[in-house]
């Protein structure tokens, strides 16, 4: 972590080719079922480590529970949900804590190991620069049209198919091709996340509306108003660096809406771009290319939405 830069993860030096990679997130439920519930909060807290280039390997569960009015088999479930990604994952499960609560939150402390040199950064973008993202956004968007009863089952299904896929394997494309910034897009949307890569990386950014691959369900909902209350927290966040073009306001919408278990955001150099499309395929994974990264021409960095 550099001073001022706020990584995806605290990262602390053992030996001159070994570290740990820590970090700890909980999230509330964003679907009904608690065994799914757990996946996807355990691979929302995966993805820190898989984001900074690690591999996780222990974890520990962190859970807030009202014990007085929901029944304990509830949060069974979202322990065994839970376990099960861990399992898959090849990371150990070593222990916990819990505390009552007046609502559910559940999440891990995860640690892994990393490279000291190796460590994938939110700095070091350059001009010139393909900014590349591996899953759709507007899921914020579609659990929140959940909430209200107005998802269909089809669109459920293909939700889910994004928020229980883990971001391991984009990791591991990652790394091979050598990528060294990059990030994962989670709480501040697609804009919030870009913005802290290209601050500290003093870059500009454009990004192209049409390369960008959002769930055009997403933008029905936003179009009818179903937005979650932390987009606009996002907007207010970051409205000062961003310049709209002639995006509609339903885009905007899923451009800040905030993700869960979100895709890896990675700024690839040109002549790698080819070369990383390719490994995240070899890996299951999607890459899309959805903009490119400028020189800075103001005092502060901007990201022009096109």
């Amino acid at each position: 972590m550099l001073a001022g830069v706020a990584d995806d993860a605290g990262v602390y030096k053992l030996t001159d080719d070994l570290a740990i990679v820590e970090t700890v997130d909980m999230i509330a439920p964003i679907v009904d079922d608690p065994f799914t519930f757990g996946q996807i909060a355990a691979a929302n807290c995966l993805s820190d480590v898989y984001a900074m280039g690690g591999n996780p390997i222990t974890a520990m569960n962190v859970v807030c529970f009202p014990a007085d009015t929901v029944d304990v088999t509830f949060l069974g479930e979202i322990l065994r949900g839970a376990l099960t990604v861990l399992v898959d994952e090849g990371v150990s499960l070593v222990g916990g804590h819990s505390v009552r609560n007046d609502e559910v939150r559940f999440g891990l402390s995860v640690t892994g190991t990393i490279h000291p040199d190796k460590i994938i950064k939110k700095t070091g973008a350059q001009p010139g620069d393909d900014i590349v993202i591996t899953k759709p956004i507007g899921t914020g968007l579609l659990t929140t049209a959940l909430k209200a009863g107005e998802l269909s089952d089809n669109t459920y299904q293909k939700l889910l198919k994004y928020l229980l896929k883990t971001n391991k394997n984009a990791s591991l494309a990652m790394r091979e091709v050598g990528i060294k910034c990059g990030t994962d897009i989670t709480g501040f949307g697609l804009l919030g996340h870009l913005a802290e890569i290209i601050e500290p990386s003093h870059v500009d950014a454009e990004i192209y509306t049409v390369d960008i691959p959002i769930f055009k369900e997403s933008l029905e909902f936003a179009k009818l108003g179903l937005i979650p209350e932390g987009m606009y927290a996002n907007w207010e966040y970051k409205q000062d660096m961003v310049s709209q073009g002639i995006a509609s306001e339903e885009v905007m919408a899923a451009l800040y809406d905030p993700q869960t278990s979100g895709g890896l955001l990675m700024c690839c150099p040109h002549e790698k771009t080819e070369e990383l499309l390719k490994s995240l395929k070899e890996h299951d994974s999607e890459g899309y290319v959805i903009g490119r990264i400028k020189e800075m021409k103001r005092e502060t960095s901007r990201i022009r939405v096109i």
